[in-house]
This record gives structure tokens, C-alpha cells and sequence, in this order.
């Protein structure tokens, strides 16, 4: 037998066991471990860390608290997830993908989260999209389309649901163990065979430096992997926005430019295939990273993953016609203006977190719990760093409600970009991790 004390104490003095934790993480979904135990497991666990064993055990612990789904289909079950950024729509297209190329992708996505924009947020920018759904109605899915995007239930992983809200509360947010039990705990509910994580670095991510994006890179890629479920990472670019649009609307209207080849992006399709390569190496869809990588870019050019995205949009309620007719039912905003340079010069660098800020000042996501987002608003046509400004080239594009929130929204951005010489441009992929 053991208690919540006895847990805690261990953890505080370096000594905690896998037995200790995966009690605690049953407690928090039980009601057993009360808030302010929680709140003290999660300091103990910022300041003096959990070993790789006693990491995994927590994991598995607080994704067994709630459903965890099992699959019987004739293809490998196979997702992957991203640390968040500005302009990052790469769900939408790997999902199609890798449901083409003979993977079954549940996947479990979340909304906006700070100045990061969310996947069902951009999804129900689509109308009729519903991404509420019945585990029924998901293997449904998987069965006639072989890809969709939901919400989690409530009935997924509900110890970390617990203890997220006792974290955001208490200072412990930043918990790389406790990142890593969050992240992983719902992600494995969904009874994937592998895994690939997309981890962002620069000004626009939740960890900026490179030295923390390798450290939450190996503690998610080690626990998946300890956890039963083939995983890999890679530490990608979020100093500038990965792609050409940062807003909901705005950015499911570059992926369907993307898929139907009207006017693709390349960074959407690099890194789409770049993912798709280790997940499809991992689940043995392909011989290789670069074989799967490939065969990704394949199925982007040839129209196959936009047909695919098409039955998954009209399977989730959504219009049948999508590839075919999306710029008629995406919303628009009322005000499209150009964001002008502030003067002329080398476009050096973004502050990319100010920039997916201003995302959300516009309307396109929330500053409190509950706020209405507008789907319409954002900016297009995001110039990339190492452009030539003068008078007559624009920043970008906003698009806004009205005049004043226009106003405000250029002022923001112009102050986000830095003009100067010109810069060394960082690769997208920046680092592998992983088996």
C-alpha cells in the first residue's frame, strides 16, 4: 500500500519509484490525491526531475486512468504531434497523406493554445465540420476514410487532464517530465503502432532555445518509445511562420491551395513529407525515412491526399466539394489590407511569437476561456526573411473585421519584423532524434 505523502517525499528526496507514480496518476483520476497534493508532486517533479523509467511508468499510468482504444485494421495505426507554432496547417495535409499511403491516422488534435493557432479551430472554419465524435463514429471513420481529426473525450486520459489544470495553476507548466507524461498520455489512449513529433525551436515556440527543444525532444521520443510505441522526432524551425498565412481560414485555403497544386507552398510540403518519411519508415510503410519522404511528395502532387482530405471533410460533416470549391465556403474578411514595410531593407527576422499575438488580437484565437473565434481573420502572404523591402513591398496581408482592428494589426506586425542586414537562413529540419 502507498499514500500520496509517501509518493510526494520520494519524489522530493530523488528516490520516487515507477510503483509510486503510476499510484499517484490513478489517484488524480480517482479523487484519492487531492489538488494541493497534486500541486506539490508537480513542483517536486519541476525541481528534481523523474528518471526515464519512472517517466514512462507515469505516462502509461495516466493514459490507462481513462479509454484507451484498440484497433483491428489491416493497416498500422499511426499519428503524429506537433509543439505548436505560427502558421503550422501540417496536420491537415499529413493526415490525408499518410491515410493514402496505407496508414489509419486518429487523430486527437486541440485548439488554440496562446499565440499558437489550434487544428479544430482551423477545421471548423470549414462549414459543417464537426470534430466532436463518439469513439463509434470514429472507428467509423477509420474504416470509410482511414484518417480523421477529433477532439479528445473527456473519457481520455483524465489523470492529466487533473493534473494539467493543477500545473497551469501552480508554476509547473514548464515541467519537461510533466510535458512529456501530458503530451504522450492522450496521444498513446489512441492506440497508435507509431509516432512522429514535430518540436519547434525559435521565437515562435512554447520552448525557444535549441537546447530546450532537444531536451523535450528526447524525453517525449525515449517515453514513447519505453511506452510500447515506435516513435522518432524532429526539431523543426519556428523563428519565422512555417508558412505563407497565420489564421484559420487563411491557412486551410493554403493547405487545399497546397494539395490541389493551384499554388503550393514548399515549406508546407517539406516538412509534410519530411514527417510523413519517419512515421512511414517507423510503422514499416516504407524501407526508410527518405523512401517514405518520397512517397509522401508523391501523394501530395499527384492530387490523391487533396481527393482523400475531400472524403474526410464531407465525412465529418462537412461540404462534399471541398478540393473542388473551398474559396466559395471559407469564410472572408470583410477588411483586406497590405501591411507596408516601416522602411526599406533586408526583412531579417520575425519575432514570431508577437506576430501569432496579433493572430489573436484580430480575433483568430482567444484571450480568455470562452471567447468566440472569427475564422476570417489573420494575414496571408507572409513575406519571408531575407526579402528585399521598399516602399512598394508589402509585409504581408491583413485581414481583419473592421478598420480599426486592421489598424492595430499592422502596427503590430510592423513591429515584429526586424530589418537589417542580410540573414543566415536556418534550416527547416534542424535536428533528427530518435531510433
Amino acid at each position: 500500500m502507498t499514500d500520496a505523502r509517501a509518493v510526494i517525499e520520494s519524489l522530493r528526496d530523488g528516490c520516487a519509484t515507477p510503483e509510486g507514480v503510476a499510484w499517484f496518476a490513478a489517484g488524480l483520476a480517482s479523487g484519492q490525491v487531492s489538488d494541493a497534493q497534486a500541486g506539490a508532486f508537480a513542483m517536486a517533479a519541476l525541481l528534481r526531475g523523474l528518471s526515464e523509467e519512472t517517466r514512462v511508468a507515469l505516462t502509461l499510468a495516466m493514459r490507462d486512468s481513462g479509454n484507451v482504444l484498440a484497433w483491428d485494421l489491416p493497416g498500422p495505426v499511426i499519428d503524429k504531434h506537433s509543439t505548436g507554432g505560427v502558421g503550422d496547417s501540417i496536420s491537415l495535409l499529413l493526415a490525408p497523406v499518410l491515410a493514402e499511403c496505407g496508414g489509419y491516422v486518429p487523430m486527437v488534435s486541440g485548439r488554440g493554445l496562446g499565440h499558437t493557432g489550434g487544428t479544430l479551430d482551423k477545421l471548423e472554419s470549414i462549414p459543417g465540420f464537426l470534430t466532436d465524435t463518439s469513439e463509434d463514429r470514429l472507428r467509423a471513420l477509420m474504416s470509410e476514410v482511414g484518417c480523421a481529426i477529433v477532439s479528445a473525450s473527456a473519457r481520455i486520459a483524465p489523470a492529466d487532464k487533473r493534473l494539467y489544470a493543477v500545473r497551469d495553476v501552480t508554476g509547473t507548466v514548464s515541467s519537461v517530465d510533466l510535458i512529456t507524461a501530458s503530451i504522450l498520455s492522450k496521444k498513446l489512449a489512441a492506440g497508435l503502432d507509431a509516432l512522429v513529433l514535430d518540436v519547434k525551436t525559435g521565437s515562435g515556440a512554447f520552448l525557444p532555445s535549441a537546447e530546450q527543444a532537444q531536451a523535450l525532444a528526447k524525453s517525449l521520443v525515449e517515453t514513447a518509445n519505453g511506452a510500447g510505441c515506435k516513435t522518432s522526432a524532429l526539431i523543426t524551425d519556428m523563428d519565422r511562420p512555417l508558412a505563407l498565412c497565420a489564421g484559420n481560414a487563411l491557412e486551410v485555403a493554403e493547405v487545399m491551395d497546397t494539395l490541389t497544386g493551384t499554388a503550393p507552398t514548399a515549406r508546407l510540403i517539406d516538412l509534410t513529407a519530411a514527417l510523413c518519411g519517419e512515421v512511414l519508415a517507423l510503422s514499416g510503410l516504407a524501407d526508410n525515412a527518405e523512401a517514405g519522404a518520397t512517397k509522401a511528395r508523391e501523394t501530395l502532387t499527384s492530387g490523391a491526399a487533396a481527393a482523400r482530405f475531400e472524403r474526410m471533410v464531407a465525412a465529418q460533416g462537412g461540404p462534399k466539394d471541398f478540393s473542388r470549391s473551398y474559396a466559395q465556403h471559407l469564410p472572408t474578411a470583410p477588411v483586406i489590407r497590405d501591411v507596408p514595410a516601416p522602411h526599406s531593407g533586408i526583412l531579417t527576422r520575425y519575432d514570431t511569437r508577437a506576430l501569432g499575438e496579433a493572430v489573436v488580437h484580430l480575433g483568430g484565437g482567444r484571450l480568455k476561456g470562452g471567447d468566440i473565434i472569427d475564422p476570417r481573420v489573420g494575414f496571408s502572404h507572409i513575406a519571408a526573411p531575407g526579402t528585399e523591402l521598399g516602399p512598394d513591398t508589402p509585409i504581408a496581408r491583413v485581414h481583419a473585421a473592421d478598420e480599426a482592428s486592421a489598424d492595430t494589426a499592422i502596427a503590430a506586425l510592423q513591429a515584429a519584423c526586424q530589418i537589417g542586414p542580410a540573414p543566415s537562413p536556418l534550416p527547416l529540419v534542424q535536428h533528427r532524434i530518435g531510433p
